[in-house]
């Protein structure tokens, strides 16, 4: 019978029955992805300090759900699905370290059934090796475990891309329709914007479906899925900010204004570490630091080239595609640049990138492999070096700064602004996280309250303005006394004095 293996007669091999060959493969592609996924969970625990504290945007998003702080202005451009997946953990404990631990648990196990689902559209080297590439960029370990949206964009655009493939491919392929709805759904959760940028080619594609049924499906399962994963953003919209237009519109005029700025020279100076780049003056890294950055295209190219020559072009095509869409607001149409808002693009990049880099070690001749083999093997060794280097560049950074912070906020402490109270001016928003207080501002991009108010407030709570060292405070304050600490000049509200220990 086919599929089945008699007792062989002396002298024969046994030979493996082809289901438990494809059985075979399987479990090893899983076993491969679950060691990249594995090394890339430990790599963030390691060399991502998860006693770094949170950043300012980490703050906002996660003093939203904390039990243990009040929670701080939501401007337009955000949105609430990283302070609902925090929720968990911020809800009942106020440990930064525990939060980093589930957070890199859970981007870990994200990335695996991300790459899972690329199975059978790409050999399990090639996934594993993708998985490698993406998870060992500096700026994917160093936002892996952090309270931001990006990376979870990021892994809903790749697996999202990869269920689109597969229920394109098959019609009865029910579980990767579902699929696309809900990593849809995760992206437009996270960023709705960014998740309507990386869908714009899929839902092209949806358009362009010849057969009928399947082309309403897949229009379904993304619209059903940008729809849900929005529905919060744009109730809000309506409650808070006018409507939808509004939103976007006030999110535009923070962001700088959105149109037509090139913004690539900005991005590649971010790339030595910078979490933020605005303004993004100063000069370029080394070329060290930027050379991926300059071969990814050429690798990717090199990546579609194979895919057509193979006769497999549309899983190179659409996550290229769907990747350029994700890069071009980020490129071309903001004034300034953080390493981050790239993550969906490096992901979906991660796949026609890989593809080249084996087919070059399989392709080549057996005189010529063990070239191609130490080609790659040292282009990865001096890749990963530099990452790494990177990465512990800016963590140190950001430690100094978030432990500065947490200084300030004890030193406000001392001064008899504890909780509650409420925390003005220069990075009052990440401070008064630190310090368990409220935060307001009276001008800025964060405005949300009057002079009139904040002075009202000032009768009932303790409340401090914060300057820097040649700022300005609020004229209100000026008659406060200034206490000096670190780089900051803390005006602090006489009646906060009251009761406390001379």
């Amino acid at each position: 019978m086919t599929g089945t293996v008699n007792i062989p007669l002396a002298g024969t091999e046994r030979r493996t029955p082809p289901s438990a060959a494809r059985t075979s493969r399987r479990s090893e592609g899983r076993y491969w992805l679950a060691l990249v996924a594995g090394a890339f969970t430990l790599a963030q625990l390691v060399l991502v300090r998860p006693g770094m504290g949170l950043g300012w945007d980490e703050a906002v998003y996660v003093s939203q759900v904390s039990g243990h702080a009040p929670a701080a202005f939501f401007s337009a451009p955000r949105a609430r699905g990283i302070s609902l997946l925090v929720a968990p953990i911020a809800e009942w404990s106020s440990s930064t370290a525990l939060l980093r631990v589930y957070l890199a648990l859970l981007s870990g196990l994200a990335l695996f059934l991300a790459l899972r689902v690329w199975r059978g559209l790409f050999p399990p080297r090639v996934l594993a090796l993708a998985g490698a590439l993406f998870a060992t960029l500096w700026v994917t370990l160093f936002y892996g475990p952090q309270a931001m949206p990006n990376y979870w964009v990021a892994i809903g655009a790749l697996a999202g891309v990869g269920c689109f493939l597969r229920a394109r491919a098959d019609r009865l392929d029910r579980a990767a329709l579902w699929g696309v709805a809900a990593n849809a759904g995760l992206m437009a959760w996270m960023r709705p914007t960014d998740a309507v940028w990386v869908s714009l080619p899929l839902l092209a594609l949806s358009v362009g479906v010849r057969r009928r049924g399947r082309h309403i499906r897949l229009l379904l399962a993304l619209g059903a899925g940008l729809a849900a994963g929005a529905a919060e953003w744009i109730v809000e919209a309506y409650v808070r900010y006018g409507g939808p237009a509004q939103r976007l519109s006030d999110g535009s005029r923070i962001q700088g204004g959105l149109g037509w700025h090139i913004a690539i020279g900005d991005q590649l100076r971010s790339l030595g570490g910078r979490a933020l780049c605005r303004p993004c003056t100063g000069p370029m890294p080394s070329v060290a630091v930027t050379a991926w950055w300059y071969a990814l295209p050429l690798v990717v190219v090199a990546g579609l080239v194979v895919a057509v020559k193979a006769r497999r072009a549309a899983g190179t095509l659409v996550p290229l595609a769907c990747a350029t869409t994700a890069a071009i607001p980020y490129l071309f149409m903001i004034g300034y640049a953080a390493p981050r808002f790239l993550l969906p693009a490096y992901a979906l990049l991660a796949i026609p990138a890989a593809d080249a880099l084996v087919h070059l070690v399989t392709a080549s001749s057996r005189a010529w492999r063990p070239v191609a083999v130490a080609l790659v093997a040292l282009g990865l060794a001096g890749h990963l070096a530099v990452q790494f280097a990177v990465l512990d560049h800016a963590v140190d950074r950001t430690t100094a700064t978030h432990r500065e912070w947490a200084r300030t906020a004890a030193e406000l402490h001392h001064l008899g602004v504890r909780p509650p109270c409420l925390l003005t001016g220069h990075d009052a928003i990440p401070i008064a996280f630190y310090a368990g207080c409220s935060s307001a501002q009276t001008r800025g991009h964060n405005a949300d309250t009057t002079r009139a108010d904040l002075l009202r407030t000032a009768r009932r709570t303790p409340v401090a303005a914060l300057a820097t060292a040649h700022g300005q405070p609020p004229a209100y304050a000026l008659g406060w006394p200034l206490h000096p600490f670190g780089g900051l000049r803390l005006y602090v509200d006489p009646a906060a004095r009251k009761g406390v220990p001379g």
